[in-house]
C-alpha cells in the first residue's frame, strides 16, 4: 500500500477530499541542477493538490489523515495510461504501413501516418473508457486508511 498524509479540506457523501503536498527529494539530490524536476519544482513551486478519497475511517474536514493506494492498481493505471495508446500508436502505424504497401504502394508513407493516429485516438477512446470505468471501481481509489497521530513536541 502507497501511503501519504495530508488534510481533510471537504467530505462529500462517502468521500473525502484530501489535500496533499508533495514531497521532493530535489534538495538532497546530487543531480538536481541537471535534473528537469528539478526545473518544474521551482517554476511551479510545491503546490497542493486535492485527492478524493473513499472516507471509510470517517474523518471529517480540518483532520489530518493517511491516505493510500494499493501498488497492484497505481501499476495497472500507469499501464494503461501510458502503454495502451503508445501501444495503439505502434498498431495503427504497422497496420497502416501494410495496408498502404498492398493498396497504395506509392503512399504507403501517408497511409502509416493515417494508420498511426487512427490507432492514437482509438487507443485514447479507450483510455477515456478504462477511466470512467475505474471512478467507479473501489479498487482504484484512494482510501482514506486512518487519521493522523500528531506529533507534540
Amino acid at each position: 500500500m502507497i501511503e501519504e498524509t495530508g488534510r481533510v479540506v471537504d467530505v462529500e457523501g462517502e468521500f473525502a477530499w484530501v489535500e496533499t503536498e508533495p514531497a521532493t527529494t530535489c534538495g538532497s539530490c546530487s543531480a538536481r541542477n541537471g535534473c528537469g524536476t528539478s526545473v518544474l519544482a521551482s517554476l511551479f513551486g510545491r503546490r497542493r493538490s486535492p485527492v478524493r478519497a473513499l472516507n471509510r475511517a470517517g474523518a471529517r474536514a480540518g483532520e489530518q489523515v493517511v491516505i493510500g493506494i494499493s501498488e497492484s492498481s497505481l501499476v495497472r493505471g500507469s499501464l494503461a495510461v501510458y502503454m495502451v495508446p503508445l501501444a495503439g500508436l505502434l498498431a495503427g502505424a504497422l497496420a497502416g504501413h501494410y495496408i498502404g504497401m498492398g493498396l497504395l504502394p506509392g503512399h504507403a508513407e501517408l497511409a502509416s501516418i493515417v494508420g498511426a493516429v487512427t490507432g492514437l485516438l482509438a487507443g485514447l477512446a479507450w483510455l477515456r473508457f478504462f477511466s470512467h470505468a475505474s471512478d467507479r471501481d473501489e479498487r482504484y481509489q484512494p482510501v482514506v486508511l486512518r487519521h493522523q497521530i500528531a506529533m507534540v513536541g
